[in-house]
């Protein structure tokens, strides 16, 4: 449950409801930066596939983008570890710290102060996970933990076998002393479209993508030494298109299969957010026939003394 004492303004909707944009003209006008809470935008190189619109932001500082390699292991803890320390620079700098995304748990990390534990990469374990059938390997992972923020991490091979390196690492470590951080008191405002329409934008959205060269992006990153296991990694296009040029797909079935799983994923999202509710979580819900500042400064203003102090 939240207190009216907010000191972080977070814009989330599902993938292509405009966040970005938001986030960037409340930064704009409430004199903000903005933390991405994606976890492929973390990447560099990972730029079409992943939505950065980098030129969306033109003088607004934004952090959390192009911080790491793709062939670099990083995880929740790592995000939430940068996040703070980049939430700390920019609340000395007297700046509105303004986070935005859709991936619901790196946002609850932070909001919830998850308590987590780094896990290396466990080379005798991956020898020995990569002995077992896929079934195999979602009992163990659903041993270790049963509830699974990411259905994806068990239908992906590479996620399913870092999903438990993670779970065994946190058994392992359990009980010992973690990070203190600063508590989050998030102001929650959600960009909701019909569903129809933004099944719409979502195709559109696609269809833009591939026309700015991400079926290229995919084949210079797999040129750079970014193997498709690892591609695969990445989830939906990166997977698919690397699939697709590995002529396991046509262009066609590549782009419905896309298409649909993007789809799935909005709704996903949306799951995610239904469940921050129910525990509790006040999410300000903007309409997008309207204009979406106007209504988000509404939300903001009662807070701005708090969120700027």
């Amino acid at each position: 449950m939240q207190t009216d004492l907010a000191n972080l303004i977070v814009v989330l909707g599902p993938t292509a409801s405009g966040k970005t944009h938001l986030g960037v003209e409340l930064a704009r006008h409430y004199n903000g930066e903005v933390l991405s809470a994606d976890s492929r935008q973390v990447y560099r190189g990972l730029d079409i596939g992943s939505g950065k619109d980098l030129a969306e932001y033109q003088e607004i500082p934004y952090h959390l983008i192009d911080i790491v390699e793709p062939d670099t292991e990083y995880s929740v803890f790592h995000f939430q570890r940068d996040f703070f320390a980049t939430y700390a620079q920019i609340k000395q700098a007297k700046k509105l710290p303004i986070m935005v995304g859709g991936t619901g748990l790196y946002i609850d990390a932070v909001t919830q102060n998850y308590q987590l534990n780094e896990a290396p990469v466990n080379k005798a374990l991956r020898d020995e996970l990569a002995t077992l059938s896929l079934e195999t390997l979602q009992q163990r992972l659903l041993a270790l933990k049963p509830e699974q923020h990411n259905s994806t991490d068990l239908t992906v091979r590479p996620r399913l076998v870092r999903a438990i390196e993670i779970a065994e690492a946190d058994v392992q470590v359990s009980g010992q002393d973690v990070a203190v951080h600063p508590t989050i008191t998030p102001l929650y405002i959600g960009i909701r479209w019909d569903r129809s329409v933004l099944r719409e934008r979502i195709t559109l959205r696609l269809k833009q993508r591939l026309e700015e060269g991400l079926i290229e992006e995919v084949q210079r990153l797999h040129s750079e030494g970014v193997s498709y296991q690892k591609l695969e990694f990445y989830g939906l296009e990166y997977r698919l298109v690397a699939q697709h040029l590995q002529e396991q797909l046509t262009y066609n079935d590549m782009f419905q299969k896309l298409n649909s799983q993007i789809h799935q994923f909005a709704k996903r999202q949306d799951t995610w957010f239904r469940k921050m509710e129910r525990r509790g979580d006040v999410i300000h819900w903007l309409d997008p026939q309207y204009d979406l500042v106007e209504q988000a400064k509404q939300v903001v203003e009662p807070q701005l003394h708090s969120l700027t102090s």
